[in-house]
């Protein structure tokens, strides 16, 4: 039995791997996970400089999921690059760095200092939406979605993978433009935008007022999204958007994902990705299924 999926050119165990902004780093999670029974660790967002993020709170819970408006806070790419990737790389995982930025030179400035350094791919954040430069303004327009795309490929040592906002009227123009601007893969969806009041103190519950909603309770709209960006373009697709089982995992391997990212579930149950590494494995045997390949795009 086959668990191995190519994404790119990069070769997986397995496919499965993290959201962006659930599992720090990875060291958050070492005393919890076995990081070597993940495809990929896929990093928090990484900026050319520190961030120090939005102002608190910014995180609530939502029925069947949560919010939040965290706004990207990282250490910026020096430390990221003196103590996280050398912590990952003890681990027989592959490294995706997710790079965030608030303009084009922003992204195509860490790019470039990541094409020198030991990480497997990039994945570019342009679908944040609580970050109010860049991000979400690239992530809806796909004609800036294209353009950054083709800056920073024209950076990119590794394969790029572009992740996309649901919040656009068209998933699959969003997929083709970042396609025609070289992308290598794309990965959706990152969060939906809303907002949560308190009725009591008549207040917002975030203090950015809108954040961003993930959880079991997007996860049909995920599977659609995947299902639409999937038919329209050629290069793989990573899904995410709600996966907190074996189940979840395997429906968005149907609607035509390659690999799989777990995100809000890692943070009530840390062994979850683990738990669905196995499933899926489990699910190939129950059905006489030699190749998790197989399983991509096979719903009908």
């Amino acid at each position: 039995m086959n668990m191995k999926v190519n994404i790119a050119g990069v070769e997986w165990k397995n496919p499965v791997t993290v959201a962006s902004g659930t599992f720090g780093s990875g060291a958050e999670y070492a005393d919890f996970v076995d990081l070597n029974m993940l495809g990929a660790v896929t990093t928090k967002g990484v900026a050319s400089v520190p961030w120090p993020g939005n102002p608190t709170p910014r995180v609530a819970e939502t029925c069947g999921g949560m919010m939040n408006s965290v706004g990207l806070q990282n250490p910026g790419i020096d430390l990221f690059c003196k103590r996280d990737i050398p912590f990952l790389r003890k681990y027989d995982t592959k490294i995706i760095v997710n790079v965030c930025g608030r303009s084009e030179e922003d992204y195509c400035e860490v790019a470039e200092r990541l094409g020198n350094e030991d990480v497997d791919m990039l994945e570019i954040n342009i679908s944040c939406p609580n970050v109010k430069e860049g991000g979400i303004a690239f992530g809806q327009n796909p004609k800036a979605a294209e353009k950054i795309t083709r800056a920073v490929r024209k950076y990119a040592r590794q394969p790029v993978i572009m992740k996309l906002s649901p919040n656009v009227t068209d998933i699959a123009e969003m997929a083709r433009a970042v396609e025609a601007g070289g992308a290598d893969a794309v990965s959706l969806i990152n969060t939906l935008t809303g907002m949560k009041i308190d009725i009591r103190r008549r207040t917002f519950v975030l203090a950015n007022r809108t954040g961003g909603v993930s959880g079991p309770a997007i996860h049909p709209i995920a599977v659609r999204m995947v299902y639409q960006a999937a038919k329209a373009v050629k290069v793989p697709v990573i899904g995410m958007g709600g996966i907190a089982s074996a189940e979840d995992a395997i429906e968005m391997m149907l609607a035509g994902a390659s690999a799989v990212s777990v995100g809000t579930a890692n943070f009530h149950n840390p062994a979850v990705t683990m738990e669905i590494v196995e499933g899926i494995g489990a699910y190939l045997k129950e059905n006489h299924i030699e190749d998790v390949g197989e399983l991509v795009g096979a719903v009908s």
